[in-house]
């Protein structure tokens, strides 16, 4: 992958029909400044209005993915956007006389031609891909999505309808070369079964098989031979990579799907975004500290607490830790130590306590006048708690525990300032690297909020 970001040597245009609505579309690819990253620029509408390509802006997943910012819209970008994200162009500009590109012939190939008559240019400014740093999931209803830490970028994905027809799977590790070979040709296709809805609904007045491929029972209606031998999950992978460009950057990770959709894709897109939002202490929810050297004894006569100090010699059943221990076996640090003391080790079972006062800082805007402190930190604090389970094990010593997941979360009564908050966690699963257990925040005996969080234990 280049260094650079790029964009478009000099403008170029194509015209043809839009899927949607029927209608002839004009549509000029564009040169753009540096992170200026993809927009969409409606020239039919009164100012020419933009609409970034952002994971943020997408308003609607049925059946193509539509970005919105008001009342401005564009519907079925995921072509073009796969198109670009492909050939590695990071900045351009599309402008549209309609409210959704030209079809084409349903795949991207069209808009690499395009790309390719126009040429590219590097830019000063240097591309920033975003390294996957954890394992993320995704089930939705048949779905399933998954992507995890890679060197590069790869898909690997498998599609096929309710009725498990034409079932398919393919894998490639994504560079301009595979895309435009293996991939850009793959079109769009539909289910007989399906059309009537479609053309109900509005969804296909341009749609034909001159820009897609149907499927009826067994055979496959197209007016030309296959292009690939799974060319259905091809075009899958194409709508993947053009649905994840949302996120504005380029990403090393190795992207996992099972009958993936628009909707399945952005929400992915979504979860992605999450981890590249959180600051490095968070992403790293619990991690040991790292070893000091050794200090030279207190002048006094009590025990100095030493930060390189062996955290399995104080996590131990029957012992309580006071928040200078804490810190000896999390790395966490103001704002985002949730754990001010431990109240109780006892085998799997840890029970620690946070005081919550008016002065933590994300009260001045959750929300002012009427101060909360937020659930998705009680979550954080039952994730810190459980890190001091796993990671008293003295095997686990100078490891990493990446947050994975949480399932069952329950939000159930607001926490104020003046509250002590209660944590109590207990580990229900170890095996080899993975980790799960069940926290309960508690306020005066009362259950605020529950969840069961997943992580991974990984080197350092």
């Amino acid at each position: 992958m280049s260094q650079q970001q790029s964009t478009l040597k000099q403008p170029v245009t194509f015209s043809g029909i839009g899927l949607h609505s029927g209608n002839r579309v004009n549509m000029t690819f564009l040169p753009a400044p540096a992170n200026a990253g993809i927009r969409f620029r409606r020239v039919d509408l009164e100012d020419k209005p933009e609409v970034e390509a952002k994971v943020d802006l997408v308003s609607q997943t049925n059946r193509s993915t539509t970005i919105a910012k008001g009342h401005v819209k564009v519907q079925t970008v995921e072509h073009i956007l796969a198109a670009f994200a492909g050939a590695e162009i990071d900045n351009a500009i599309v402008e549209l006389d309609a409210n959704e590109p030209p079809i084409a012939d349903g795949s991207a190939r069209e808009y690499c031609r395009l790309i390719q008559q126009a040429g590219t240019i590097p830019q000063t400014e240097r591309r920033e891909p975003y390294r996957v740093t954890a394992p993320i999931e995704l089930i939705q209803g048949e779905t399933t999505m998954a992507v995890f830490p890679h060197d590069g970028f790869r898909i690997t994905c498998t599609s096929a309808d309710k009725a498990g027809r034409f079932t398919q799977h393919y894998s490639l590790d994504l560079t301009p070369e595979s895309w435009l070979k293996e991939l850009s040709h793959a079109r769009t296709f539909c289910f007989y079964e399906e059309i009537e809805y479609l053309i109900k609904h509005g969804l296909i007045r341009g749609g034909s098989l001159e820009n897609a491929v149907v499927i009826r029972e067994d055979a496959v209606l197209t007016t030309e031979p296959m292009r690939y031998p799974e060319e259905f999950v091809r075009h899958k992978m194409l709508d993947i990579i053009g649905d994840l460009s949302l996120l504005g950057r380029p990403i090393q990770g190795h992207v996992i799907a099972v009958k993936p959709s628009h909707s399945s894709n952005c929400e992915l897109a979504r979860l992605i975004q999450a981890q590249m939002r959180k600051p490095l202490e968070v992403m790293q929810t619990f991690t040991p500290p790292p070893v000091a050297e050794k200090e030279k004894p207190a002048s006094s006569s009590s025990a100095a607490i030493h930060p390189g100090k062996d955290s399995e010699n104080i996590v131990r059943d029957g012992a309580t830790l006071d928040t200078m221990q804490v810190m000896q076996v999390l790395p966490h640090r103001y704002p985002f130590l949730m754990v001010d003391r431990v109240t109780k080790i006892e085998g799997n079972r840890v029970v620690a306590m946070k005081n919550v006062t008016i002065n933590e800082p994300y009260f001045q805007g959750h929300f002012p006048g009427h101060p909360i402190m937020p659930g998705v930190l009680q979550l954080e604090a039952i994730a810190q708690v459980a890190g001091i389970l796993m990671l008293r094990q003295a095997e686990n010593s100078g490891k990493i525990a990446y947050f994975m997941s949480a399932e069952s979360v329950k939000w159930r009564k607001p926490v104020r300032p003046g509250d002590v908050l209660i944590i109590d966690v207990e580990l229900t699963k170890s095996r080899g690297k993975i980790g799960k257990a069940k926290g309960t925040c508690l306020v005066d005996n009362e259950i605020v909020s529950e969840a069961d969080v997943t992580f991974m234990l990984v080197d350092r």
